[in-house]
């Protein structure tokens, strides 16, 4: 029976604490009796010279004795162990469920409802006179605080039955027979466990798959990796967890697969995936020796199998693969596998995918998540390893590269034939493969681009990452991070490349335009991403300079014509649109908040320095207004309903780069509670409305697009970022209403600079 919602908020903890101590005094006083035994009457009986039946009957009982009273206190000990372990772990959950009930809840006017199971509901109780209406933010946060506190009641019910269990195990459940499983701490007796159900391999129930997942899930990413790594360790080695890994993700997607089964699998991938990432990160308590990254290597090009007799038999790397896509790793684990693979793939891109099966629907292979791709091509699953690993992926990208040979062992001396792996991505004539098993792959023109984008998408994942020091899926509320020099020179070599050579990244569906999609436009939306953090840096570009422009940490310095050849291109995606528009109001709103309110020895009037602090911010809305154009109109790869629906997903740049705007000086800044009452939600708003009036709505081929909603967009976000900065500014409605003015028309002539410069189609 699951631990309820009540039973965790209501459950006296001090009791299980009073426990606790008189265990620990129990344990105490039987280690003392088990030394005066030993010392004591063993010793004695050991010396002394026994004779006749004595010799035998009284000298075995003593011996017995002696040996059950060691029992006793060891029993006593695991029986502490685990209670002292579930007592801490409890009450850190309780405390979180007290906080997430009786202060987040009431907060966001949310009430708590126990449905039983272990399982509660989230929901706005109907006030007399409401509407019931609810925002997506009121949704989104509801969601939330239901999915934390239903999170919390698992991993306290996994915690509830393994006590339970090692507390029976210690038992053993016979009164005349002391001492039997033995526990140092509660993570032995969940290792134990883990392992009992791994090694059943596909023999594990439905129910027994779900038990291994709640045991990895709550304890693999502790961060002391204990339970991590004796996990790892337990399934016998490196090649002995590929197998396992290789027998489950298969058993969960073949075609006699249950959604059952499929669901249970993709969890399996993703748990085993952090905990592979806390037990081989050498910072952790506890963590796997090095060798294991050698012999990952060193079984990445040999077949694997798990079955006797077994016909198609993956290669190491493809299995590894499916693991590396969760986790972040440390670099001195990923990097080397990450090089080994790249390298492998560049002397023969169909090395792994030549033996993958045939003959069968996409099946998802070992990666049962589906997400770009099967995992098939290892190259795809360690691109997805990186964009997850921001540490890793920057040097992965920054660092020389070292030559590998094919048993994954460092070639002294040897060359790679390139610089830098952003060198070897985007040469044009680098060989991208179709990850997939659909049988009907070749005869589907659609198909193929699409799994052909797959490899570019988990680049721009990587890229990200790298460029920004966060997961490229990390929550909104991520800390903005500094950037550091490496971070920042890697934008500069990203635009220059892209920027230089537009059509790697270019994508066309119009016939009529004898133009071919370059082979990178999948990773448009992360270079959107990636805009967005470095949006300062962009706007200083484009304006030619100046102090108010700063970059959050080290500048990029950008090329002005490759900064805009390389927007022009980039902003055709609706997600790369709508990040960078977004970025570019809020941005803008911090600057024109400095020249409001910040500390500042210029003679030139405020009206004059608003000008020129949203000129910038237009140039780069003139510049997205001429991207989205070309993206409907010319090159018909999307729609406006695809740009403003894009909107709503990148709300999480107004508020980061408003972070920013906070303290320059930060190393991180954190969103989450951070003070931007004075614009957030105006310049939410504002982006929204912007984004839903930049229409491309012109007729096709039309040479005189003028953007008149564009322009009065931005110019309606200028006024709005005056509004936001001068709430509290003391100043009149006549000053007020002339600063608004003087912002927007310098948004106005930005937004024309931008939008009548070279377009996007005749860049290159």
């Amino acid at each position: 029976m699951a631990l309820t919602f009540t039973d965790l908020v209501e459950v006296d903890l001090g009791r299980l604490a009073t426990a606790v101590t008189d265990w620990k005094n129990t344990v105490d006083g039987l280690k003392t009796q088990a030394e005066n035994a030993r010392k004591g009457m063993q010793a004695k009986s050991d010396a002394a010279r026994w004779a006749g039946v004595n010799a035998t009957v009284t000298r075995e009982f003593v011996g017995k004795t002696t040996k059950e009273i060691a029992d006793l206190h060891t029993e006593a000990n695991s029986i502490y162990q685990v209670l002292d372990d579930a007592h801490t772990e409890l009450a850190a959950l309780q405390k979180q469920i007290r906080t997430a009930v009786q202060t987040d809840a009431p907060a966001l006017g949310i009430r708590v409802e126990d449905i039983g199971d272990g399982k509660v509901r989230c929901f706005f109780p109907h006030i007399r006179g409401d509407t019931d209406e609810r925002t997506q933010e009121q949704l989104d946060a509801r969601q939330e605080l239901e999915g934390r506190v239903n999170g919390l009641l698992a991993h306290a019910s996994e915690i509830d039955a393994s006590v339970a269990r090692a507390l029976r195990k210690s038992h053993g459940g016979d009164p005349h027979n002391a001492g039997h499983s033995a526990y140092e701490s509660l993570n032995d007796a969940q290792v134990e466990r883990a392992l009992e159900l791994a090694h059943k391999g596909d023999k594990m129930t439905d129910q027994e798959l779900a038990e291994l997942n709640r045991l990895i899930r709550y304890n693999g990413r502790e961060k002391d990796g204990e339970f991590a790594t004796e996990f790892y360790e337990g399934l016998g080695g490196p090649e002995k967890t590929l197998e396992f890994y290789a027998e489950m993700s298969i058993d969960g997607t073949g075609g006699e697969a249950t959604k059952v089964r499929l669901d249970a699998v993709r969890d399996l991938q993703q748990n085993m995936g952090f905990a592979l990432a806390n037990a081989t990160d050498p910072d952790t308590a506890h963590h796997l020796p090095g060798s294991w990254g050698a012999d990952f290597r060193r079984l990445g090009t040999q077949e694997i199998g798990w079955e006797k007799g077994q016909w198609n038999k993956p290669y190491g790397y493809q299995v590894l693969g499916g693991l590396l896509r969760y986790g972040n790793y440390d670099a001195r684990f990923i990097n080397p596998i990450a090089e080994h693979i790249t390298q492998l793939h560049k002397e023969d891109p169909y090395r792994f995918l030549n033996n993958k099966p045939m003959g069968s629907e996409d099946i998802y292979g070992f990666n049962p998540s589906g997400r770009l791709g099967t995992g098939n091509d290892p190259l795809n699953s360690v691109l997805e390893a990186l964009g997850h690993s921001p540490e890793a992926s920057e040097k992965f990208f920054t660092d020389p590269p070292t030559a590998y040979n094919e048993d994954g062992t460092v070639k002294t001396g040897g060359k790679v034939g390139f610089d830098t792996y952003l060198d070897l991505f985007t040469d044009k004539d680098f060989e991208w493969t179709v990850d997939t098993n659909d049988t009907n792959i070749l005869a589907d023109e659609d198909k193929t681009k699409k799994a052909l984008g797959f490899g570019p998408e988990a680049l721009g994942h990587a890229l990200e990452s790298a460029t920004t020091g966060r997961p490229y899926d990390s929550d909104d509320t991520a800390d903005a991070i500094r950037h550091t020099p490496e971070r920042a020179q890697l934008v500069n070599d990203i635009v220059n490349k892209l920027g230089e050579d537009p059509g790697l990244i270019r994508h066309n569906e119009n016939g009529d335009i004898d133009e071919e999609s370059g082979p990178l436009y999948a990773m448009r939306g992360s270079l959107g991403d990636i805009t967005a953090e470095y949006m300062g840096d962009f706007q200083s570009s484009l304006a030619g300079g100046g102090e108010q422009f700063t970059s959050f940490g080290e500048s990029a310095r950008l090329n002005p014509e490759f900064a805009h050849r390389f927007l022009a291109e980039v902003g055709q995606d609706p997600d790369a649109y709508a990040s960078i528009t977004s970025a570019q109001q809020a941005y803008t709103a911090n600057v024109v908040n400095d020249v409001i309110n910040g500390d500042s020895d210029s003679s030139v009037s405020d009206a004059e320095r608003l000008r020129n602090a949203t000129r910038a911010g237009g140039i780069v809305a003139g510049v997205m207004s001429e991207s989205r154009a070309d993206a409907v109109l010319d090159y018909h790869t999307a729609s406006d309903k695809e740009f403003n629906e894009a909107a709503a997903d990148k709300q999480k740049w107004a508020d980061r780069l408003l972070g920013m705007g906070i303290d320059k000086a930060a190393e991180r800044v954190p969103v989450l509670g951070a003070p931007l009452e004075w614009a957030s939600e105006d310049i939410q708003e504002s982006i929204m409305k912007s984004i839903e009036k930049d229409s491309s709505d012109q007729a096709e081929g039309d040479a005189t697009r003028t953007y008149h909603e564009g322009r009065s967009a931005v110019m309606d976000s200028a006024r709005t970022a005056v509004g936001a900065a001068t709430r509290n500014s003391g100043f009149n409605a006549d000053t007020i209403n002339d600063l608004k003015n003087s912002a927007a028309n310098g948004a106005d002539d930005g937004h024309t600079a931008g939008a009548t410069m070279e377009s996007a189609g005749d860049a290159s």
